[in-house]
């Protein structure tokens, strides 16, 4: 895909600007474990911007994702960052797995992330409550899928002392399903998921997607309208049937004080080039101006904002 994955950071970005001679812009987007679509967008996005806007150079640098991407750009360590929406909110306002609110801004609702509970199909698991007394992983530390795999379980009336937790990226989750070290673990992704895919067709193995939109009402209730109700096919995983699961907006944001002409090329350059992101994964064919600015909790950068202005598809947003 033509990415690069090599983590620069800001301080020798700089150093490497001035060796050359050259006034280069180096940015470092903030993605996500390798088996999530974070990764793979984030790659296609690192290359278009390379591309697309004179004097810069990108890199995708591979995280735990969500909540290590906020603090990466707390840090100045990641320029770029993707993030499920409740994960942002929580860094905006400072709650939660953040200390102090993060000064953050939103350049585009990129696409919506599927909450996955995968499981076999004889472990007995049908609903979240069955975890209880289960070995489960409910995602790596620092991750969106952690969040919100806590919030499932409180939802369903469950304490963290009813499941045995495990902490996996979805490549080690499903591995370990599939040697049967653990009953099932929750993913937030988008659609398909390369590793679940991976899964889905290994031999012997008959996977399972346990439903989880029933908890909703729960979910809204405490956290606010950040979660939806959304539908993964059978086909996307050759499941027995379509499975109704808690559905989060992703958001590409940088900081507030992120250079207001770059975050106004940026916004431009993703949406005159979509159909490039779109051959990356099918999750980036899902970027669209009428979309792009409905569903995040979190301000939009101003850069972002001339742009969706110019293109009159600006919606409301926090401010």
């Amino acid at each position: 895909m033509g990415g690069r994955f090599t983590f620069l950071p800001a301080v020798l970005c700089a150093l490497v600007s001035t060796a050359c001679g050259e006034r280069r812009t180096f940015l470092t987007i903030a993605t996500g474990n390798t088996g999530g679509v974070y990764y793979v967008y984030g790659g296609g996005l690192a290359n278009l911007l390379g591309r697309w806007i004179p004097g810069v150079d990108a890199t995708a640098e591979a995280t735990a994702a969500s909540v290590d991407n906020m603090k990466l750009l707390d840090a100045r360590r990641a320029d770029l960052a993707f993030s499920l929406a409740d994960t942002a909110f929580d860094a905006y306002k400072g709650r939660e797995r953040f200390a102090n609110p993060i000064d953050i801004r939103a350049l585009a609702v990129l696409y919506s992330n599927y909450t996955h509970l995968v499981t076999l199909e004889a472990s007995g698991i049908e609903s979240v409550a069955d975890f209880r007394g289960k070995r489960v992983s409910l995602g790596a530390p620092g991750s969106g899928t952690e969040v919100i795999g806590l919030r499932l379980i409180e939802a369903a009336g469950l304490t963290t002392a009813d499941v045995i937790q495990d902490r996996l990226g979805v490549n080690e989750s499903a591995g370990a399903i599939k040697d049967r070290k653990i009953d099932a673990f929750v993913w937030s992704g988008g659609l398909p998921t390369s590793a679940i895919q991976d899964l889905a067709n290994s031999p012997n193995i008959r996977m399972a997607l346990v439903p989880c939109a029933d908890l909703l009402p729960k979910l809204v209730d405490k956290y606010g309208p950040l979660y939806s109700r959304l539908t993964i096919p059978k086909e996307t995983y050759k499941t027995a049937r379509d499975t109704d699961v808690i559905g989060v907006a992703n958001l590409l944001v940088v900081r507030a004080d992120f250079d207001e002409e770059l975050a106004y090329r940026i916004t431009k350059g993703m949406f005159e080039n979509k159909d490039d992101l779109g051959a990356v994964h099918p999750e980036a064919r899902n970027l669209r101006l009428e979309t792009a600015t409905i569903g995040s909790p979190i301000p939009l950068h101003p850069g972002a904002q001339r742009y969706y202005q110019e293109s009159g598809s600006l919606r409301d947003l926090p401010r």
